[in-house]
């Protein structure tokens, strides 16, 4: 990947960090936008969409999560929130509108652009080379199961008919918990190979990714729609095999 083809856009009312971060991240060769507010966000993201928004939770005026329930519906540009220490419930709340991972606040520059670079890894379409670098391995061909397709070369998931508007690492587990259908999967290994780090003491991203991915599938087949299953003290199981 050429990260210098990379659009990033950074929205934070802390004007010295935002600039402090700009800085690190062209150095790694990312085209950087700094905002301070909500509202002009909404703004830059209409002048162009980048690649990757790195978004402040906690904002005077429009807050980070208000700004997040205005850009889902509109966009699907991945989102990294940057989150206080002590803002678990941000976190799941803004997991829960869309946002792909978050970082604690204060935060490395190294350790947000190796945050970057996963998410960025994982929006690449049909990229060999994203399966290479993973520990598990990402399907190459279409997955079908009854109703429910996938399909990693283009990004597409297709259940009952009806497209599963999936962000990125929610297209990602659904991948891999197909791919390995019948096998349970521990919230270790799926954050290793969807969010592309450790599972941390505390973390719920991806039992909040997985959620969002049943509430999909039960938009469209109904509540009794069961194919995941959350198997206690181990991690989820999808519970049919693809053909």
């Amino acid at each position: 990947m050429r990260m210098q083809s990379k659009t990033l856009l950074l929205v934070d009312d802390d004007r010295e960090l935002c600039a402090m971060l700009a800085e690190y991240l062209s150095h790694e060769g990312y085209r950087v936008e700094s905002v301070h507010s909500g509202e002009t966000a909404l703004q830059a993201l209409t002048r162009q969409r980048p690649d990757l928004m790195v978004l402040d939770i906690m904002m005077p005026g429009m807050t980070g999560l208000e700004l997040m329930q205005q850009l889902r519906p509109l966009s699907d540009v991945p989102v990294l929130m940057l989150t206080g220490r002590g803002e678990a419930i941000d976190r799941i709340l803004g997991l829960e509108m869309g946002a792909d991972d978050y970082l604690s606040k204060p935060c490395h520059p190294r350790e947000l652009s190796a945050r970057v670079k996963a998410i960025l890894r994982r929006c690449e379409t049909g990229s060999s080379a994203v399966a290479e670098e993973m520990d598990g391995r990402f399907p190459s061909r279409l997955l079908v199961l009854e109703e429910l397709t996938l399909d990693p070369g283009q990004r597409e998931a297709v259940f009952a008919g009806q497209p599963l508007h999936l962000t990125s690492a929610e297209f990602n587990v659904l991948a891999y918990l197909m791919q390995y259908a019948g096998r349970v999967l521990s919230k270790a290994e799926l954050t290793r190979w969807v969010l592309h780090r450790e599972l941390g003491a505390y973390d719920r991203a991806i039992d909040v990714h997985v959620s969002r991915v049943r509430q999909k599938l039960a938009a469209v087949a109904g509540e009794q729609c069961e194919l995941i299953k959350t198997v206690r003290g181990q991690g989820y199981q999808f519970v049919r095999s693809p053909v």
